[in-house]
């Protein structure tokens, strides 16, 4: 216990944590205050505090899988929310220099970690992408829009509102015009690609790597009537052919690996015509480049990474590719995991029924660690508008507002 209770006593000051050990033995945290939980840790046996202290990042993802703890007074989206929030990134008082050999070593851990060939990058996609259709139409949007939300006025909006603010919002920078082609890499279930064909009347193919949502997209566009101009294909983006006027990647780019980007955006700049655009759509750190959670990249998104700034503009640059507009999407991801999380919450019972409560408690431990990186840790939202010339676009990002309130008009 002595591991964890040193943890502890550093990261908890704010709202009090009081960990019950099996024998009964407990030990309180941090401070009453107002506006801050009071939470109670029951630990299940009594080597699971060490199995914690001694891996945390991993560890505590797994027992809490196990069911070797339990919390009380709320629940794990209270737990790990209140654990972030006590170190919020904004707070770190002292920059340290980790010196040469070890930054050197997390660099070499993390490109290992996060490369992504042809074969792994439909492996690690099919991981997560191709679960049960039921499981997303728990807690997604009708339109199964599984990436950031945009929310206007989040006291009062619906999941569904933000999600079609979020397509307006991409469309908008896209300054589409009918008739243009459109690749969308990275399509889903195909929601935004049929979106973008009924507001600005553009053709669009969409490019995947789960069969799963594949199968959906081509029946979506068939049941719209739309299917010769909505199209959609199972093929790594790195094997499209042809040019296209605007390109459009929501949720995808985290499944690049950085050992990809200077290709990723080589293929993009050479798919665009001349006077072409993109809308790059992706989650971000706003620390420098790092590596993924250990239990994250096992459990939920294997060769999944989210990348600094730095690392996207270093691989856009030499790839022609002119950065028109970059938008930093706070806390929009927050308010967005939330509602999938009281969802979730909501259809306990069709989740386990659907898989077991091993799976719907690593889920739930997803979807709040998560949570707690974008409202108190290093992750943001970001979205790149790219261009091949400098004549492509408007002088000015009137037309972005004008546009978004045209489509938001029709729903």
């Amino acid at each position: 216990m002595w591991l964890m209770d040193k943890a502890l006593k550093r990261l908890v000051q704010h709202g009090t944590l009081t960990v019950i050990e099996p024998s009964g033995k407990s030990h309180v945290y941090g401070k009453a205050e107002p506006g801050w939980p009071d939470l109670i840790l029951r630990l299940g046996d009594d080597k699971v505090s060490n199995f914690i202290a001694r891996n945390p990042r991993l560890g505590a993802g797994e027992a809490y899988m196990d069911g070797r703890f339990t919390i009380e007074g709320g629940d794990i989206m209270e737990f790990v929310t209140f654990i972030r929030a006590n170190n919020p990134w904004e707070k770190n008082k002292e920059l340290e220099d980790d010196g040469p050999l070890k930054k050197l070593g997390k660099a070499v851990v993390g490109r290992v970690n996060r490369i992504n060939r042809h074969a792994a990058a439909k492996a690690n996609v099919a991981h997560h992408y191709d679960l049960s259709d039921r499981l997303y139409d728990l807690f997604l949007d009708a339109d199964r829009q599984y990436s950031c939300a945009y929310w206007t006025h989040p006291q009062d909006e619906t999941l569904e509102e933000a999600q079609r603010d979020k397509k307006a919002h991409i469309a908008a920078k896209l300054a589409l015009k009918p008739g243009q082609r459109v690749l969308d890499i990275g399509c889903g279930w195909g929601g935004m690609a049929l979106y973008l064909h009924r507001v600005a009347g553009v053709e669009v193919l969409g490019v995947t790597l789960s069969e799963e949502q594949l199968k959906v997209a081509r029946e979506r566009a068939e049941k719209a009537g739309v299917a010769d101009k909505v199209k959609f294909e199972l093929i790594d983006y790195r094997d499209v052919q042809g040019k296209f006027d605007r390109i459009v990647s929501v949720g995808m780019f985290e499944h690049v690996g950085p050992a990809n980007y200077n290709e990723f955006f080589r293929q993009c700049h050479n798919l665009l015509t001349e006077d072409g655009v993109m809308l790059l759509h992706t989650i971000g750190r706003i620390n420098p480049p790092g590596t993924t959670d250990a239990w994250t990249r096992k459990y939920i998104f294997p060769g999944g990474y989210s990348p600094s700034v730095s690392e996207t503009l270093a691989a856009s640059e030499p790839n022609r590719l002119i950065m028109t507009d970059l938008e930093t999407l706070r806390r929009h991801y927050a308010f967005t995991l939330r509602e999938w999380y009281k969802r979730c919450v909501a259809n306990k019972d069709a989740i386990v029924a659907l898989y077991d409560e091993r799976f719907y408690r690593m889920w739930t431990f997803y979807l709040a660690g998560a949570t707690a990186a974008f409202e108190s840790g290093g992750m943001v939202n970001y979205q790149y508008q790219f261009a091949r010339s400098r004549d492509a676009l408007p002088l000015t990002r009137d037309y972005i507002a004008e546009a978004e309130l045209k489509y938001r008009a029709m729903g």
